[in-house]
């Protein structure tokens, strides 16, 4: 099995905790002759011709709980191990991968990725530049983990997403539904600028979705607050205090995560929402949560600050990008307001693109996309600096598996929290009418990233520097530089939270890649509310 199978759970007996004990995947090693088996490709690749060579040899583990109420109904596992080598031949691309990983195999990729490139060469129009980057000789890096999840009995996480069903049950839901997912993805790099670059990376996915119904008044929802990160165990160790509670109630999640005290919480918020109020189509100032407004900062400014999309490249999940390279070069196209700073970051620890090295073999740094609200720097892959004019390379190269080509990805792109210390409860206190959004939902967005539509999970209406109440039916709706350029507030860096997605898509063939984004709690004043409850004629 492969990580395409990675969401086809297998089917187990409902209302029994019966778990296989070939479901957790082992851990394989993946050889201690990696350097070898590498070096026996990069030679085959220069002999072929190849100015430039790297081989990548992963092996990737998945392991996906999911059940109802109080059972589990699917456990699954994936393995995937393999090689893939690609090759610069005549200023071209060549790419092969093979699940052989021996001398032999690994070499007659080479030898084919050398004929691909050599193809490809005859019909190449401009040769590939690679900007300059050292070797780094024998170099390791791993995800922060403290407890393994794949060391872990699966009984024992299956209980505990067992009690996740009957807190939210015992405290009122009529359904309830939860999910597991976790990676292990072991990559080894090496290339002829002298890399061997051995890492590991460790994720984790927890999610549920509550349901509570009511003969008169219908059935509400609301799903779970925390994201996915690159850690183990330990994040689903936190405890209800550890949350972050709103200046409305709502408890939302940071460091670590009490997916038992969210689900409780989130029975009790669902039961809320049938009583809530509509939501009053107009303009209102909007406070948004960081377990919101990672979404927003996904789709307004992390894919629309990709070079490929900017130059037309990339058209795959919603388009290209309202962005060119003129507003780049200005350096006075007002992203959003003086207060806004977006930076890139694949080093910041939790976050899911962490990382030492990306798959192009450049060391992972961090650069400002946006810096006081004016656009001074866009995503690009190793091939792609020349066409900024950098310098030196960003780390932003991934490929989802050994058999997929590496190509620009975004990285971890978030919100700097604001200068001072200011609180939730403090920039409430200043707004006269507004809404406090928590939870990401659904969302639209043109095919240049620019005018968009988002929902949320939890509103709650602002009147006079107090929460007063639950409202239903809101999303928001605005242009990307129309909406960044009314940030009014950023909150303080105690309040700073990383949300973020395991599945972000791009590319055709699709390939996916974790990542996260950070912020802090943002005040975004005049933005226009539409009741999607209300249909017009």
């Amino acid at each position: 099995m492969d990580r395409r199978t990675f969401v086809a759970h297998t089917g187990l007996a409902a209302g029994a905790l019966w778990l296989p004990v070939a479901a957790a995947s082992h851990r394989r090693d993946p050889g201690a002759d990696r350097k070898s088996l590498a070096d026996a490709a990069l030679n085959a690749a220069r002999q072929g011709g190849a100015s430039y060579a790297d081989v990548r040899i992963s092996l990737y583990l998945t392991q996906s709980l999911g059940g109802r109420e109080r059972a589990i109904q699917t456990v699954s596992g994936a393995e995937s191990y393999g090689a893939g080598v690609r090759v610069l031949v005549g200023g071209a691309w060549g790419f092969a991968a093979t699940a052989d990983v021996t001398t032999d195999g690994l070499v007659g990729a080479a030898r084919q990725a050398v004929a691909v490139a050599r193809a490809n060469a005859a019909l190449q129009s401009e040769p590939v530049q690679l900007a300059p980057t050292r070797g780094y000789g024998e170099v390791t890096w791993r995800t922060p983990v403290r407890r393994d999840p794949f060391a872990m009995p699966v009984k024992e996480k299956a209980e505990y997403l067992v009690s996740v069903g009957d807190a939210a049950l015992s405290a009122g839901a009529s359904f309830v539904s939860f999910d597991l997912d976790q990676v292990s993805d072991q990559k080894y790099f090496a290339s002829t600028d002298g890399s061997y670059i051995d890492q590991a990376f460790t994720r984790i996915n927890p999610g549920f979705s509550v349901t509570v119904v009511d003969r008169e008044k219908g059935f509400a929802e609301r799903a779970n607050l925390a994201r996915p990160v690159a850690m183990g165990w330990e994040y689903l160790e936190g405890r209800e205090q550890d949350g972050i509670v709103t200046p409305a109630g709502t408890l939302v999640w940071g460091a670590s995560y009490d997916m038992v005290a969210d689900a409780r919480r989130a029975a009790a918020d669902a039961k809320e929402k049938l009583s809530a109020k509509g939501v009053e189509a107009g303009t209102w100032d909007l406070v948004l949560d960081p377990s919101h407004l990672w979404l927003t900062i996904h789709e307004s400014v992390g894919h629309p600050l990709e070079l490929d999309r900017v130059l037309g490249y990339e058209a795959n999940y919603a388009g290209t990008s309202f962005i060119t390279l003129d507003k780049l070069k200005s350096r006075a196209f007002q992203y959003g307001s003086p207060l806004v700073n977006f930076v890139a970051d694949r080093t910041q620890p939790g976050s899911l693109a962490a990382a030492g090295w990306d798959d192009d073999g450049i060391r992972t740094g961090q650069w400002h996309l946006v810096k006081d609200g004016v656009l001074v720097n866009l995503e690009a892959a190793r091939d792609q600096a020349h066409i900024l004019g950098l310098e030196a390379p960003q780390a932003s190269s991934f490929a989802e598996s050994w058999r997929d080509v590496a190509f620009q990805r975004m990285p971890n792109v978030s919100l700097q929290p604001g200068k001072g210390s200011l609180t939730p409860a403090q920039m409430v206190a200043g707004v006269e009418r507004g809404i406090l959004i928590s939870g990401d939902g659904s969302y639209s967005i043109d095919q240049q990233r620019y005018n968009f539509q988002f929902g949320g999970q939890v509103f709650h209406e602002i009147r006079n520097g107090k929460v007063v109440g639950m409202l239903k039916d809101v999303a928001y709706q605005a242009n990307t530089q129309a909406f960044w350029n009314k940030v009014t507030g950023i909150c303080g860096k105690k309040d700073y939270r990383l949300g973020g997605s395991f599945y972000d898509g791009k590319g055709q063939p699709s390939q996916v890649s974790p990542v996260s984004h950070g912020c802090c709690t943002t005040r975004v004043d005049g933005v226009t509310v539409l009741n999607t409850a209300r249909r017009t004629a």
